[in-house]
């Protein structure tokens, strides 16, 4: 099992910083969100990570590398603490740029060649999960016991129209459909699809298929997705743990103080925070 990290997009919402910084190094306290992914797949036991990134993210390949600088200062000081928050992860991290903006489909056409033909869970790291398992070995499991594609989702109880929305089959694991923003009052169901994804051999073969009957503009994966789905080869799962969306401002505020909330060492600060509010 391998994973891909979908890392090639401008960021605009996150303007004017990410006209510099990429998106996905904008730290929650002091570690930036691609790191929560990463970490995320090493604890699901995916060690093969694939980033797209585009020509404006260099600085995600300078993180996930050595600091040969820093690391002999530590080691002279003897701060071993130190050294080990700036060690690379214990995982194979490669590179694929996304040469063009053609859409999220096109993206994964970079990455498939370093598949080997294996199945690789997808991850936007607008999406973090906090929970005692793994988001990714969530959907490892289900995978395991089917042997298809896995969606993930969260339930959502109110307006739906937003979300991509999955459509559940009578047996409660597979999909029969899924619809991209519904009207009000038309959605299948209340699951709606979050930014992880696992993906088998045969989906990329149909995402390859798609892509030459793609004409213009941005290219998709729902060609792909919807050939596995009338195939009863898409499964979903209703994840575990605490879901935050760091897609947009507000989101990636709330992810912070989330974190910093949960965290011993920074919670009395939130808590000043909010008591000299009162």
């Amino acid at each position: 099992m391998k994973g891909i990290i979908v890392a090639a997009g401008y960021g605009t919402r996150f303007l004017p910083v990410t006209k510099t910084v990429p998106k996905e190094m904008l730290p929650l306290v002091n570690k930036p969100s691609i790191a929560f992914i990463v970490d995320e797949f090493i604890a699901s036991g995916i060690e093969d990570i694939i980033i797209i990134t585009s020509r404006r993210k260099k600085a995600l390949d300078d993180y996930f590398d050595h600091e040969a600088e820093l690391e002999a200062l530590f080691s002279r000081e003897g701060k071993a603490d130190k050294a080990a928050l700036i060690a690379p992860p214990r995982a194979r991290i490669s590179f694929v740029r996304q040469t063009e903006m053609r859409g999220t489909g096109h993206a994964l056409l970079q990455a498939a060649p370093l598949l080997g033909g294996e199945p690789c869970v997808v991850a936007y790291p607008d999406d973090l999960n906090f929970g005692a398992v793994p988001l990714a070995r969530q959907l490892v499991d289900v995978y395991e016991r089917t042997g298809s594609c896995v969606l993930s989702a969260i339930h959502e109880p109110g307006d739906v129209s937003r979300y991509g929305v999955i459509d559940p089959a009578p047996d409660g694991v597979h999909v029969r459909g899924f619809i991209e923003k519904p009207t009000p009052g038309s959605e299948p169901s209340h699951e709606v699809s979050i930014g992880r994804y696992l993906y088998t051999p045969e989906f990329f073969e149909l995402l390859a298929e798609g892509w030459t009957q793609h004409e213009d503009g941005e290219y998709y994966h729902i060609y792909a997705l919807d050939r596995m789905i009338a195939a009863g080869k898409v499964a979903w799962k209703r994840v575990e743990g605490l879901r935050l969306d760091t897609g947009e401002p507000a989101g990636y505020l709330e992810a912070i103080l989330e974190y910093a909330w949960r965290d011993p060492a920074y919670r009395p600060v939130v808590e000043r925070f909010i008591e000299g509010r009162r």
